[in-house]
């Protein structure tokens, strides 16, 4: 178990921060800990960090006491083609893991996730994604590393929307898509899969959301209460549809890839 890695809040504000580190008052180290869970999740880690891929996944769900109510399986395909399969986004982690435990059995672990490059700091599980960076310095390689991942023989998991859902007068929904699963799907001549992952987070998080969008804080603030999110949703269970795949040919140019986005967000939300 020597080989579990473990968090530790003030050893990444050290990294991050170097010598100023030494300057964050301790009340807020304190709460940094409180609102990722620190202990609960080192001791996640320590009962099956050793397990991998689909291994882990299995054991997270079991842990988490999650479970899925999965309706329209008999549309997932059987053949030997390649698909995108496109979901909401309500949650931070049970419908990504959620995904991956309903997929990856079916498809034999050939699934891989375009997810941002932090997700790569959880090394149990980083065969199924696919990190993408779109700020920084590795933003030039962005439009290499998505080609890269649909020329590839792997199924593409994808949440459009980039973020997790938001809370606009009582509705729990995505922010729009982005369009860049539709020229992706049809130059590789995949069809798409919608998805509709059904959950919610706290109040709060929307509430929080919310304001750091009406503020204009560029720095996604409530991403920091994914962990704690995480540990709210323990022992739910989550209603999943899949759609009927859209063949990649439906594409034309009657509408643009933005248009063609929203409409296959829009028919996400009447599965």
């Amino acid at each position: 178990m020597s080989d579990v890695i473990q968090i530790d809040v003030k050893a990444i504000l050290k990294a991050k921060a170097g010598k100023k580190a030494k300057y964050i008052p301790r009340f807020v180290v304190s709460y940094l800990k409180k609102i990722i869970h620190q202990d609960e999740v080192n001791l996640a880690l320590r009962t099956f960090g050793h397990k991998r891929d689909l291994d882990f996944i299995n054991a997270f769900m079991e842990y988490f006491n999650n479970s899925f109510e999965v309706h329209g399986l008999e549309n997932l395909p059987q053949d030997d083609r390649r698909y995108t399969f496109v979901s909401n986004h309500p949650l931070g982690a049970q419908d990504g893991l959620g995904l991956a435990y309903i997929l990856g059995p079916i498809y034999k672990g050939k699934i891989k996730f375009l997810v941002n490059d932090l997700l790569m700091n959880i090394p149990q599980i980083s065969s199924f994604w696919v990190p993408i960076n779109k700020t920084g310095k590795q933003a030039r390689n962005f439009p290499q590393q998505v080609n890269a991942a649909f020329q590839s023989d792997n199924h593409i998991v994808m949440f459009p929307a980039g973020l997790c859902s938001r809370k606009k007068k009582g509705v729990i929904k995505d922010l729009p898509w982005k369009k860049t699963f539709i020229p992706k799907s049809v130059q590789s001549q995949r069809d798409i899969i919608p998805i509709h992952f059904e959950g919610e987070n706290s109040k709060f998080f929307y509430r929080l959301a919310n304001i750091n969008q009406m503020l204009g804080i560029k720095f996604n603030i409530a991403m920091l209460y994914l962990s704690d999110e995480m540990f709210k949703n323990k022992n739910k269970k989550f209603k999943v549809t899949i759609g009927k795949p859209i063949p990649w040919q439906t594409f034309d140019k009657t509408r643009n890839a933005t248009e063609w986005a929203q409409h296959v967000q829009d028919i996400v939300y009447t599965l």
